[in-house]
């Protein structure tokens, strides 16, 4: 064991911990992870933030993202360690899509809301629209978000026509009468 891993091991070891604590809230909704899926979790931080030339002080998102994404409609314990892992390198990715504009809460909070409803539980659409569109915005200085931090504001970006009730029922009613 090199000086140059001891400072890596140790947060390392932190997070494990950090991680296993959120075991005692998270198991009210079926969730939890045994420690090989903490080091995981953790080894994973460590290497994404390392692939995105980022440094975290104190405590890591994780434990937060656990907290905020624990009670989905679409986490269950047999996706829960791979989400978190995606959840995580979405996240990093995204502060820097975000060039940091926008802080660690109001990025979840718009994450679990599009995973939520806009997403159904789709990761990659999360990353892929919901996210890249509302990272563009912000790098071309949209700064609403701050006001609302970070509720109810893809639905200014979006450009995917959605379902919509009335419509529906506009639309059956036609084929219905013809």
């Amino acid at each position: 064991m090199g000086n140059e891993n001891w400072l890596e091991i140790m947060s390392n070891q932190t997070q494990i911990v950090q991680i296993l604590d959120t075991n005692q809230y998270t198991e009210k909704f079926g969730l939890t992870l045994c420690q090989e899926d903490a080091s995981l979790l953790a080894q994973a931080r460590t290497s994404t933030l390392k692939k995105e030339r980022r440094v975290e002080f104190g405590q890591s998102i994780l434990p937060k993202i656990i907290y905020a994404f624990c009670d989905s409609d679409y986490i269950t314990q047999d996706n829960y360690r791979d989400s978190l892992l995606r959840l995580q390198e979405i996240f990093y990715f995204y502060k820097n899509e975000m060039m940091d504009e926008i802080t660690d809460d109001e990025l979840l909070e718009f994450m679990k809301e599009q995973f939520e409803t806009v997403c159904y539980g789709d990761l990659d659409y999360l990353e892929g629209t919901c996210l890249d569109i509302f990272a563009q915005a912000i790098r071309a200085g949209y700064s609403g978000y701050i006001e609302t931090e970070g509720r109810n504001e893809f639905e200014k970006f979006d450009i995917t026509p959605r379902w919509d009730k009335g419509l529906y029922l506009a639309v059956l009613r036609e084929l219905c009468w013809e």
